[in-house]
């Protein structure tokens, strides 16, 4: 096999990560050129990998040594072995101005999770929200593509920025589920606020008085709400095809967002999702707005 051979499997490995673990995502994705397309694959794939680790079956133990392991391994790129993840995610870094170290910070991201990390303060969770999904935001920022003049550093803070709103998002969507598996990641002092526990209910869903719950339910999404109205100002700072992108990853958990804030009571009869065809009316949507 040749170089390029092993390069182009490595990418369509990658792809076929992100169809088929990353779907809301895979809408926008798949809006770039293949190019930018195939180095975002790569960046959401061993994302992926990282979070796997952190939601999988292994005690405690063994999952900080494995998050140990790859980040080792992020850290010794290009030097990739076999691994067609790590191949194509060296390549796209050599290609464009992706800020791998920004995966450091989603690996601490994942310990504080395997570790049952608590957040006392909104401000607290906001830095882990950084961690997890604000990085994602800068690494995708360095696969898109700025308009001429557009100042990178702003467009930076945009990105994390945006990523917090869309992670803030995910609590909400997973607050049941979350409890479930021993989670809880609004902050302590908001449960306090509102008189909630999160306590697992007798008959499933939690045990918290449902008005309490909304009310909760409602105060945090407004916090994400102005999260997504500084972080979507980045659109206009990215080319068509990046922005059509962005526009429909974020339109897709922004649509949630307004699902949960609309029925509050939704987050604990069922995972909050939109239908495929919702999905791929934001996609085309974004697509024309973005004049592409």
């Amino acid at each position: 096999m040749t170089d390029a051979e092993r390069l182009e499997r490595a990418y369509r490995e990658c792809e076929r990560i992100t169809r088929s673990q990353a779907r809301n995502f895979s809408y926008g994705i798949r809006l770039l050129r293949p190019d930018r397309r195939g180095a975002l694959s790569a960046v959401y794939a061993v994302a992926r990998r990282i979070d796997d680790i952190g939601d999988g079956d292994l005690p405690v133990a063994a999952k900080v040594a494995r998050l140990d392991q790859i980040r080792a391994a992020l850290h010794r790129l290009p030097d990739v072995g076999d691994d067609p993840v790590l191949i194509a995610l060296a390549d796209a870094a050599n290609r464009l101005p992706i800020p791998i170290s920004a995966l450091d910070e989603l690996v601490d991201g994942c310990l504080a999770d395997v570790r049952g990390t608590r957040y006392h303060r909104f401000d607290d969770l906001v830095g882990y929200c950084r961690q997890v999904a604000g990085s994602i935001g800068r690494l995708s920022l360095g696969v898109f593509e700025l308009r001429p003049g557009a100042p990178r550093s702003h467009a930076n803070e945009l990105a994390d920025t945006l990523g917090i709103a869309l992670q803030l998002t995910n609590i909400l969507r997973d607050i049941v589920e979350d409890r479930g598996n021993g989670r809880i990641y609004l902050p302590l002092e908001d449960l306090t606020r509102f008189g909630c526990t999160l306590e697992p209910g007798a008959r499933g869903g939690l045990a918290d008085a449902p008005e309490r719950l909304a009310e909760l339910v409602r105060w945090q999404a407004r916090r994400a709400e102005l999260y997504y109205h500084t972080g979507l100002e980045l659109l206009p700072l990215l080319d068509r095809r990046s922005a059509a992108c962005v526009a429909a990853m974020a339109g897709i958990y922004h649509r949630l967002l307004a699902r949960m804030t609309a029925d509050p009571d939704a987050v604990t009869r069922r995972r909050v999702s939109l239908r495929g065809w919702e999905k791929a009316y934001v996609a085309a949507r974004a697509m024309t707005r973005s004049g592409s």
